[in-house]
């Protein structure tokens, strides 16, 4: 934690924050909600400063920024005593609007993609080591998959969870599969972490992943990951339907087309492709 000295000007401290057995840490996220809002519509704010336009004391203030600064969310510089938004901020702000754009890049080429396999295209992320669906393009088959945007699905029996899981990087697929509970839907869903990093192998060799009937039996996915400007896995695109149409023999072609597409929304991106597997291992 970091040291605190009082005697400096209030300008960044308060003078009169003399608790020491409170602890510098945020009770109330509201406050600390519009403290943060305050210092981001400013260039450098003095700490006085933010106090007066959030209508919050100064104690309460400096609590919430000391907080915030802890996890990089807002930053203070010594020399000037101004409090500004911290890089963690950007960070977290930053892969908003990457979320935001990959959807509406991916929309036009989703439609493609379902236009030429017809099949259902679906476009979703891991988040708190979940599936997140962001899109459909839903097909004119009577028999079809359904993910409302914003349903939420187990990674190691999902083809979007496992593309990203197996093209991510090293520390966060460590986080993800450290918080799987491996539940099982069907017979055939991976149930171990050996088995799920084998197919991370396995997706890394071919350039995509299968969901075969891990989640719902007679259903089947193919995805591939789309990635960031720095070439991690952040999303990726796939197509599911029924394996009476998404046959054995055409997981191949299928697995190509969904790898080209997922392709193409990274670069309308100004994502990159990883080199070499992006040194991406077993872990």
């Amino acid at each position: 934690m970091m040291e605190v000295d009082l005697n400096k000007s209030k300008r960044g401290r308060p003078r009169a924050f003399h608790d020491k057995s409170e602890s510098n840490t945020v009770q109330s996220l509201d406050k600390a909600m519009v403290v943060l809002k305050v210092v981001s519509e400013g260039n450098g704010l003095t700490l006085s400063e933010i106090a007066n336009k959030s209508a919050h004391a100064a104690p309460t203030v400096y609590r919430s920024l000391v907080t915030m600064q802890q996890h990089g969310i807002v930053d203070f510089d010594e020399a000037s005593q101004l409090w500004r938004v911290g890089v963690e901020a950007f960070r977290i702000g930053s892969r908003f609007l990457l979320n935001t754009n990959v959807a509406e890049q991916a929309r036009p080429i989703m439609q493609e993609l379902m236009n030429i396999t017809g099949e259902t295209a679906n476009l979703g992320i891991i988040a708190n080591a979940e599936v997140v669906f962001l899109s459909q393009v839903e097909t004119h088959e009577p028999i079809r998959a359904f993910f409302r945007p914003g349903t939420r699905g187990a990674v190691h029996a999902s083809g979007i969870g496992k593309a990203v899981f197996a093209f991510c990087s090293d520390s966060f697929a460590s986080t993800v599969i450290a918080k799987l509970g491996f539940v099982k839907f069907t017979p055939k869903t991976i149930l171990s972490r050996e088995d799920l990093v084998a197919m991370r192998a396995e997706a890394q060799t071919i350039g995509f992943a299968i969901d075969d009937e891990e989640r719902t039996l007679g259903m089947r996915c193919i995805a591939a990951p789309i990635f960031d400007s720095f070439g991690e896995a952040i999303a990726a695109v796939s197509v599911s339907g029924p394996t009476v149409r998404m046959s054995h023999e055409k997981i191949p072609g299928l697995g190509q087309t969904v790898r080209e597409a997922a392709d193409r929304i990274t670069a309308s991106t100004g994502g990159r492709q990883p080199s070499a597997n992006g040194g991406r291992s077993g872990f």
